[in-house]
């Protein structure tokens, strides 16, 4: 017989769930972006002429993801990649002016809010929380997953908003 508090975290789970497929179906809606798109192209407006390499570290995404993910962003013509002036073999990459429209029109994706709203949270109930979803995590048989710190559902490479809709 399943417990009333099983019950009760696999509801929070399916909430949590639903409100990230939510933020990445009005991302989605709003720029035709994914999150993980519109996370990239955020950090490419921020520091303009970074590296792909500074990126993936930036944001703990693998170099294929980034390569991916900015291949879909300059074929959209949100970001352009450039020969460095110093250094030819190093790659830069910058917003276009569309690209920063998008970011500026973007709304609050939900990993900000998270984020803004974890760290206002005491350290001990951070660690609290990291504990228990990591337990949650193993529990669910995905323990050793790979993952980026990133909320949405889909790949994280994958081509296009539009299946999010």
């Amino acid at each position: 017989m399943e417990s009333e508090i099983a019950n009760a975290t696999l509801k929070a789970l399916r909430r949590i769930l639903r409100a990230t497929e939510g933020g990445s179906r009005k991302l989605a809606v709003a720029t035709g972006l994914t999150p993980s798109q519109m996370l990239v192209l955020r950090e490419i407006d921020a520091h303009a002429e970074g590296t792909p390499s500074a990126l993936a570290k930036q944001l703990q995404f693998s170099q294929a993801t980034i390569t991916a993910i900015v291949d879909r962003l300059v074929a959209l013509d949100l970001a352009v990649r450039t020969r460095s002036d110093r250094d030819k073999r190093q790659i830069l990459l910058s917003a276009t002016a569309e690209g920063r429209r998008r970011v500026a029109e973007a709304p609050d994706m939900l990993q900000g809010i998270f984020i803004d709203r974890f760290a206002a949270l005491p350290p001990w109930e951070q660690g609290m929380i990291l504990a228990s979803t990591e337990r949650l995590a193993a529990l669910l048989g995905a323990g050793e997953m790979d993952a980026a710190p990133l909320l949405d559902s889909g790949a994280i490479d994958r081509t296009g908003g539009a299946d999010l809709a």
